[in-house]
C-alpha cells in the first residue's frame, strides 16, 4: 500500500470513529427523551368560587428513545397545584400531570402556567389553565 492510500485510509477510518462516538455516548447516557404533550392548554370555562376545587390532566407520551424524568413542575401561584408522577417515564409510554386550580377569592377570568422542567430538550415545557370564576354561584 502507498502511503497516499494509507492516509486516506486512515482518515476514512477516523472519520467514521468520530462520526460514531457521539451515537455511543447518547446510548450509554440513555438515549433522548422527548415529552409530547397532548393538549398544553384547558379552559375550565366558568366555575362557581364556592364550588371547591377544579382539576384537569394533561397527558403526555414519551416519544423518545430514553427514560422521561420530570424533576418538578411548579405554578405561577399557590391556587395552581402541578402533580407529576416522580418515576422515569418509559420510551413509548404515557404519563399525566395532574393541574389543581383553587377558585376560591379568585373572581373573574384567570390563566395559570405550570412550567415542567425535564430531562428532555426542551428541558421546559408550559401547560396553560384558563377559565373564569363565577362569585355568584
Amino acid at each position: 500500500m502507498n502511503s497516499s492510500l494509507k492516509i486516506k485510509s486512515l482518515a476514512t477510518l477516523l472519520l467514521v470513529v468520530l462520526f460514531l462516538l457521539p451515537s455511543e455516548a447518547k446510548k450509554k447516557n440513555g438515549g433522548n427523551p422527548v415529552m409530547t404533550m397532548t393538549e398544553s392548554t384547558y379552559d375550565f370555562g366558568i366555575i362557581p368560587e364556592k364550588g371547591g376545587p377544579v382539576s384537569h390532566e394533561f397527558e403526555f407520551t414519551n416519544t423518545g428513545n430514553g427514560p422521561l424524568v420530570i424533576l418538578n413542575a411548579t405554578a405561577d401561584c399557590g391556587c395552581t397545584r402541578p402533580e407529576y408522577p416522580k418515576n422515569p417515564i418509559a420510551p413509548g409510554k404515557k404519563g399525566k400531570i395532574k393541574v389543581t386550580f383553587l377558585p376560591k377569592n379568585y373572581a373573574g377570568g384567570f390563566v395559570k402556567n405550570v412550567k415542567i422542567k425535564t430531562n428532555a430538550k426542551p428541558k421546559m415545557k408550559v401547560i396553560k389553565i384558563s377559565g373564569t370564576v363565577n362569585p355568584n354561584k
